[in-house]
């Protein structure tokens, strides 16, 4: 099976896709999310997180 990336807008309390695809990538790490376990984004940077783990270091980098 290939999976293919999306391409999203992530708005406050969803997203829209722009481009189907199966999953997108964390901002921190590059570890691919599934669409359907995709839970943390930022909609001012327009990225997105694995878990809370990853929001948390993106928060402390961008206070520096």
């Amino acid at each position: 099976m290939v999976k293919k990336k999306a391409k999203l807008i992530f708005k406050h309390n969803s997203f829209d896709v722009i481009e189907e695809g199966d999953f997108v990538n964390c901002a921190i790490t590059g570890k691919e999310i599934m669409l359907e376990d995709l839970n943390y984004w930022n909609v001012d940077l327009q990225e997105a997180y694995f878990s809370p783990i990853e929001v948390n270091k993106r928060i402390k980098n961008l206070k520096k």
